[in-house]
């Protein structure tokens, strides 16, 4: 390959990534459900030939992270011809829990052959795929429990939609027609991306954009070198812990790691954590993988490409049958929404050893998930809701935490009041910051979030959160977040205690109460 100019490399980086933005927009705006539309819940991405990440949007970190093994999982499963869709949703297959379903499509050139040029990605959490509770994301205890289960499919062959399949799909579901929306508007944010690849090769020729694509992954993997030889040679290790599995609530589980740098290469090794539990908190390879990447992107420079090429000095050592690299048929509904946060946090805190002037105190780490279901009383019909809530950020060396954000793995918004009111019978009581929540220090961790949501006909209400138990922890002399805590509050009297995991019944008129923990502090008062 002939040496590339950087200023050439430096286009063709925002090329792509302009790419993968514009997927999502379009996945954005012609989706169906306030999941996607409002809280943007989906991810896209590009890849070259060999299933390597060419770029991303700036979407969801947990999915983007995880997405290549999607991808690989079909190219194994199948060879792809022009006009196929694959479709999948199987955490054993590439995927990472039920709900986030993956489409990937081919792109072919006239002038390149019979082969494959690039792959194009996007990835959705649909708010129901069956199983045993609406929004299915249940207190499971096997995969079978969580949803339908999708393996790489053809959901389209050369150009023709397989209609057996997607009625299967749709049968098992609470919410068919939105269902059926969204996978429309995830299969039209790939034709636009085949459509500016194609367009991207036809200006510049296919030698100079493949060339580009490898410089980018080596620009990508060099850069990462020099971060990591930015941090001091040695062994640091930490350990954290996840409340508990939903089902076993009196016992918490220990992840563990021990990072060593030796010049500019970094090994991860998770051996010492818990092995995989019987509730729904087991992380996928996929999903411990995806964090690995987040927290090493963000200590590179904010303009790196987000290639394949950041992963190539790292060592990864997962122990197959922990609880982040479980095995079938366990449960994964909540590894990939709270197991996920969890990895960063220790991982920052190891890092926090070798480079503490760099790292912050940890989030509320947590996503806060909410999932409602029940039959509308306006139309008769069934309806599903799910989203996270926001916390409080992490305070770092130079500045207070963030409150009332999404943080880490997680960089959807919150369900505007007007559009959770209008389409769900559901009413918004209260919502609003959750004062002095976070964690004193030098530097002050942000404030969590207290949501209030009245129930305004019978529901079944799923909750999936995470330090209820665990303080996010602060750093250098910061004091911890505050805890989070989940209500039942009746019409009248007092309020409930929930735990963390729950799944319950609330009749009308009763709320559920989300207060959402702080971040923690950073250095000492003054």
């Amino acid at each position: 390959m002939s040496e590339i100019h950087p200023i050439q490399i430096e286009i063709y980086r925002n090329l792509f990534a302009s790419i993968a933005e514009e997927m999502g927009t379009v996945l954005k705006r012609t989706s169906y459900s306030p999941n996607i539309k409002e809280r943007r819940d989906y991810s896209c991405a590009l890849f070259d030939h060999k299933g390597d990440v060419i770029a991303m949007g700036a979407h969801m970190p947990v999915h983007l992270g995880s997405m290549p093994l999607s991808v690989k999982a079909a190219l194994d499963a199948f060879p792809l011809n022009p006009g196929d869709v694959v479709i999948l949703n199987d955490p054993f297959a590439g995927g990472t829990h039920l709900p986030d379903i993956t489409m990937i499509a081919p792109v072919f050139s006239p002038s390149a052959g019979d082969d494959p040029i690039f792959f194009v990605a996007s990835r959705a959490h649909h708010s129901d795929v069956g199983g045993m509770v609406p929004g299915s994301m249940p207190l499971s205890q096997e995969i079978f429990q969580e949803g339908v289960r999708i393996p790489p499919l053809k959901l389209y062959e050369s150009g023709l939609l397989n209609r057996g399949m997607l009625s299967l799909l749709l049968f098992n579901v609470r919410t068919p027609l939105e269902r059926e929306g969204d996978l429309a508007a995830q299969v039209g944010s790939l034709r636009v991306g085949d459509r500016r690849l194609l367009e991207l090769l036809e200006r510049n020729g296919l030698e100079e954009v493949q060339n580009s694509i490898e410089a980018l992954h080596l620009y990508a993997e060099r850069t990462m070198r020099h971060v990591i030889s930015s941090i001091p040679d040695g062994v640091y290790q930490a350990e954290d812990f996840l409340d508990d599995d939903g089902i076993e609530t009196a016992s918490s589980i220990r992840l563990k790691v021990s990072l060593e740098v030796v010049g500019d290469q970094l090994s991860i090794d998770f051996s010492g954590t818990d092995a995989q539990v019987q509730g729904c908190v087991n992380a996928v390879e996929a999903i411990t993988l995806s964090a690995v990447f987040y927290v090493l992107r963000c200590l590179a420079p904010e303009d790196i490409p987000t290639s394949a090429g950041l992963m190539r000095p790292l060592q990864v050592t997962i122990p197959e049958g922990s609880v982040l690299n479980a095995m079938y048929p366990s449960a994964t509904a909540g590894g990939n929404v709270e197991t996920a946060q969890r990895v960063v946090d220790l991982l920052l805190r190891a890092l926090a050893e070798a480079i503490p002037d760099r790292i912050p105190a940890a989030s509320s780490g947590t996503m806060n998930n909410v999932s409602i279901g029940g039959i509308h009383p306006s139309s008769g019909r069934p309806f599903t809701y799910y989203e996270t809530i926001g916390g409080g950020m992490g305070a770092g060396p130079e500045r207070d935490g963030d409150s009332g954000i999404h943080t880490h793995m997680t960089n959807s918004l919150n369900t505007p009041i007007e559009a959770l009111e209008r389409y769900y019978p559901i009413r918004v009581r209260e919502y609003r910051l959750r004062q002095n929540s976070g964690g004193k220090g030098k530097r002050r961790g942000g404030d969590g979030i207290v949501r209030s949501l009245e129930m305004l006909t019978d529901c079944h209400v799923t909750i999936l959160s995470e330090r209820r138990k665990h303080s996010p922890y602060g750093l250098n002399g910061g004091e911890s977040g505050r805890k989070g805590v989940n209500f039942l509050q009746p019409p009248k009297g007092r309020r409930k205690r929930l735990k963390g995991k729950e799944s319950i019944r609330l009749k009308r008129g009763e709320a559920l109460v989300i207060e959402t923990p702080g971040g923690g502090g950073w250095g000492k008062a003054e």
